[in-house]
């Protein structure tokens, strides 16, 4: 029943994730770079503060005592993270949210798999083990369904190029794909800062905080590197499209209503992170494979939002089958990947 609750823990932490976007299409008068910027104040400053003075035993001292290379080591690698963030929000936005999902975090457990091991001289693990050829297989197949997913999405657009334009008024799929390449190899930058941060949440524990919340000072110290990127690049884009007015040019009922609409999108990305501790740390044996279970379920959430909001209807039934055969196995990739990562 641990193990359930577990699973049922990590599916509403991939429900947060894969939902995040929805309230974007309620959203009035913004453009991508101001609804973005308000998102990430939420998402990587607000919510992650909160968690930590509600959940993490003296908060402010622990954070005083973190080694400042330590700090600056996550802080650069949330910053590159960032990067990874903004890419993803633009694959979303130029491809919808089934496609954008399924090519970023496909790309994201792939690509991300690989630059971690690439980079601290691990990578000979994967070739000379069990498991870390098993990870290769996993990696293999994902990229066989992304480029089904890849070619569905091709096939969509050249046969109705304009009903994908009116569903998504920024639709472009070169762009989406290069955003969510880029997306596959920034996001590695988290997996690189979690592990710099491993030092944080033993003083976490030192301090008396339940080890099932000690990742969060890691967390924050990482986002808050997020959201400088994320602030730099956004008001970079204020100011050349003229668009910072926007936050003071409507009403005041529509100006609530966006803020209200990013602070939720912001909270359910934040809360994907608190869900899946939480069940991570309740499968006992099975934690390895824990993050390839969030990224799978959270690619199905996606793709059954983007279906339900319509990204697919008039599509040829080939094409349909393409993308669902594709999705299939970029789950299954995903899931290996998870279950041998460890």
């Amino acid at each position: 029943m641990t193990t359930i609750l577990g699973l049922l823990l990590i599916f509403i932490g991939a429900f947060s994730s894969g939902s995040f976007a929805v309230p974007f299409g309620g959203i009035k008068g913004w453009k991508w770079e101001n609804y973005w910027l308000s998102t990430g104040l939420f998402s990587f400053i607000v919510l992650p503060i909160i968690v930590c003075l509600l959940l993490v035993n003296n908060f402010g001292q622990l954070i005083s005592t973190v080694p400042s290379s330590d700090f600056w080591a996550i802080f650069i690698m949330g910053a590159v993270y960032g990067i990874g963030s903004l890419t993803f929000g633009l694959s979303m936005r130029y491809l919808g949210l089934s496609l954008g999902y399924a090519l970023s975090l496909g790309l994201m457990a792939a690509i991300g798999t690989l630059v971690p091991p690439a980079l601290d001289g691990r990578f000979g693990m994967l070739i000379d083990t069990f498991n870390g050829n098993m990870v290769l297989i996993g990696i293999l197949i994902s990229l066989i369904g992304i480029a089904g997913i890849a070619i569905a999405g091709y096939q969509k657009d050249q046969f109705n190029s304009q009903k994908a334009k009116d569903e998504n008024s920024e639709f472009d799929f070169k762009k989406g794909v290069i955003a969510a390449v880029l997306t596959g190899v920034l996001a590695s930058a988290m997996s690189l800062g979690i592990e710099k941060g491993n030092g944080v949440s033993k003083l976490a524990i030192e301090s008396g905080t339940n080890p099932l919340f000690s990742g969060n000072p890691t967390m924050l110290i990482m986002l808050l590197g997020t959201f400088v990127t994320t602030l730099v690049w956004c008001t970079y884009l204020m100011i050349k499209n003229k668009t910072l007015v926007e936050f003071k040019n409507y009403s005041a009922a529509i100006s609530i209503k966006n803020i209200v609409m990013t602070a939720l999108a912001g909270s359910l990305w934040y809360l994907q992170f608190i869900f899946f501790g939480a069940g991570k740390s309740m499968l006992g044996q099975y934690t390895f494979a824990a993050w390839g279970i969030l990224m799978a379920f959270t690619i199905v959430i996606a793709m059954l939002w983007g279906l339900f909001k319509g990204e697919w209807k008039g599509i040829p039934s080939k094409t349909r089958t393409i993308m669902f055969i594709s999705l299939g196995i970029i789950i299954i990739g995903t899931f290996i990947i998870g279950l041998f990562n460890s």
